[in-house]
């Protein structure tokens, strides 16, 4: 199920990646210190974290993240995702650790990327309340952290500033909201 969850993610990143444009890259992103191209950077990275390793980079961000996918997905498939690992939030599974970290920012830097490259931003509704019930569960002293630059490594910040939406709003706003991005404004 995680194996398929992250292939499932990665193959809309992937899509989104492949579809900026060249004079897109450096447009601002919601995440207010990267543009396009820092987006996908930190994605690929985070990759890297996962697996305790680097992932070599070319000048193609979409031949730079298949190569990150990849390793992923090899690992996934392999003995190894049963393997236990240290975490920020303790000791998981590297599997569970994949799902609940770089394949959950699969999804909301997914809409980062559409959001600053003009591609659709649509959340598929599983993983909008996938995100939402494990976001709002999170308790609160845990919560402050992870709204705290810094907090899980130098320019680690899991979720910025909490954004007021009402309540009634479509949960694709409301999580975007919770984790700290504006989902209405197209400004930057």
């Amino acid at each position: 199920m995680i194996a398929e969850r992250y292939r499932a993610r990665a193959d809309a990143f992937e899509a989104k990646v492949a579809h900026v444009r060249e004079d897109q890259w450096d447009n601002p992103s919601p995440c207010a210190r990267w543009t396009a191209r820092g987006v996908v950077d930190h994605v690929i990275d985070m990759h890297g974290v996962m697996l305790s390793r680097q992932i070599p980079r070319t000048d193609d961000p979409l031949t730079d993240f298949r190569e990150a996918r990849r390793q992923v997905q090899e690992a996934l498939d392999s003995d190894r995702a049963g393997e236990e690992v240290s975490t920020p939030s303790g000791p998981m599974t590297l599997e569970d650790h994949i799902d609940q970290v770089v394949s959950d920012d699969l999804v909301l830097h997914g809409w980062d990327l559409a959001r600053a490259t003009g591609q659709d931003e649509t959340i598929p509704t599983a993983d909008l309340e996938r995100l939402w019930a494990a976001a709002t569960a999170v308790p609160a002293e845990l919560m402050e952290r992870f709204r705290t630059p810094g907090a899980f490594g130098p320019g680690i910040e899991v979720y910025g500033p909490e954004i007021p939406v009402p309540e009634d709003a479509p949960l694709q706003d409301r999580l975007l909201g919770y984790v700290g991005r504006d989902p209405v404004s197209k400004s930057f």
